[in-house]
């Protein structure tokens, strides 16, 4: 009798080599399927060892056209990040995997999907909600929230045991005291000594940029155009222009990453309600949020661009928590694509030991009107309107002023 297949979200790291050995104690055929997001990896490596630990079949699936793409130009055009700082790294990744984990299980027959997401993380989350929308049917083994897994495992130190008493090879030792996840846009760092919120991160921590006081001592300076919201085109210094969306961002991330830029340290309200420390990142999406944060502001009406602080912080709530496949997201989405329509034009930035500054920026759809503003003319302007308006404006106060007297004249 043929046994169950399990397509497993395959890292080749610690946790899910050991759920591979785990799946195939309890007898299901297990297929790992890879996915190819732009983490620096050896990927036949991490094949040969699947294949020893006993995996049925491997797919590596290159997802980094479709993750720039689908994903994360959306997600600059939108301006997304979620409480302020963190850029959705990891959280624009999740659904991305999730549709080459739902496709290669539905083409390959298999019954259940399997990860290796803790039932104390948002990835979970995001993983299994992606995966019912994109198959309503899927059956989900998730080990880390099963009762018979977590009484055998409590943790790490456990797995290490598990992985050195069945010859599965890791990386991952006592001495590395923290885990990583990397993909093109970011690299996350989490766990170990970092969920002491006052410890410092080690300097020997960070892998996709450089420390920030060992940047080059030269600004270096580019240009970024942006069409309807989206990134069209990148100019360097020495003239070069790069239009393909893969080749902007990973061009972005070797400029920023050689700058220190993008590094942030912080604590995150997750959504299954704890708060976590996390250390991201994430180079070329910092240099593109505030290329098109400058040129939005520069573009949009005011009252448009309020709602649409509104709609960005939603979307951002959204995405964090593992809804980008649902009605509210389609439909903020679509409200902030339509607000982008005139967010197109140049801004002009420097690079330099850790920061992204604007120098300058030019579009034909701004409402910016430099014969109007100027304070050498007055142009169609009439100071003396100036006065009514305050005069107006000035009411409220002078009402609440009043009361605040007679509150305090009652007391």
């Amino acid at each position: 009798m043929p046994k169950t297949k399990v397509v497993l979200a395959y890292s080749s790291g610690l946790d899910t080599s050991c759920i591979l050995k785990w799946l195939l104690e309890k007898d299901y055929e297990v297929i790992c399927y890879i996915a190819n997001i732009g983490q620096d990896e050896d990927f036949q490596a991490a094949r040969d060892k699947a294949l020893k630990i006993g995996a049925s079949k491997i797919i590596i699936d290159d997802v980094c056209e479709v993750f720039i793409r689908d994903f994360v130009w959306p997600a600059v055009q939108a301006g997304l990040i979620y409480e302020s700082r963190y850029l959705l790294g990891t959280s624009l990744a999740r659904p991305c995997i999730s549709q080459g984990l739902i496709k290669f299980a539905q083409e390959n027959k298999a019954e259940y999907i399997s990860h290796g997401a803790t039932g104390k993380g948002n990835d979970q989350v995001r993983f299994e909600l992606s995966s019912y929308y994109l198959w309503p049917q899927v059956k989900v083994i998730a080990p880390w929230r099963l009762p018979e897994f977590c009484q055998r495992f409590q943790g790490r130190s456990d797995l290490l045991k598990y992985a050195s008493e069945n010859g599965i090879p890791v990386s991952a030792t006592p001495k590395a005291p923290w885990s990583m996840d990397a993909n093109l846009m970011h690299i996350s760092y989490e766990s170990g000594i970092l969920e002491n919120p006052n410890n410092e991160p080690p300097k020997d921590l960070f892998l996709m940029t450089q420390d920030p006081g060992s940047a080059p001592d030269a600004p270096y300076r580019i240009e970024i155009q942006f069409s309807g919201g989206f990134p069209s085109l990148l100019r360097l210094q020495d003239g070069q222009e790069f239009t393909d969306k893969l080749k902007i961002f990973t061009t972005l991330n070797t400029l920023g990453g050689e700058r220190g830029i993008g590094r942030i340290d912080i604590v995150e309200n997750r959504f299954i309600g704890l708060k976590s420390r996390g250390v991201y990142e994430t180079p070329a999406g910092y240099i593109l949020h505030a290329a098109h944060l400058d040129l939005e502001l520069f573009c949009l009406d005011k009252e448009v661009y309020r709602l649409v602080q509104i709609y960005r912080d939603r979307l951002s709530d959204y995405v964090y928590n593992g809804f980008w496949f649902s009605p509210e997201s389609n439909y903020v989405r679509r409200c902030i694509a339509m607000a982008q329509e005139n967010v197109t034009g140049t801004v002009k930035l420097q690079l330099y030991k850790g920061q992204v500054t604007v120098l300058g920026r030019s579009s034909l759809f701004s409402t910016y009107n430099e014969d109007l503003v100027s304070m050498d003319k007055h142009s169609n302007f009439s100071p003396e309107d100036a006065t009514g308006f305050i005069n107006i404006q000035a009411i409220r106060l002078k009402e609440y002023r009043r009361l605040q007297d007679a509150i305090n004249k009652g007391n």
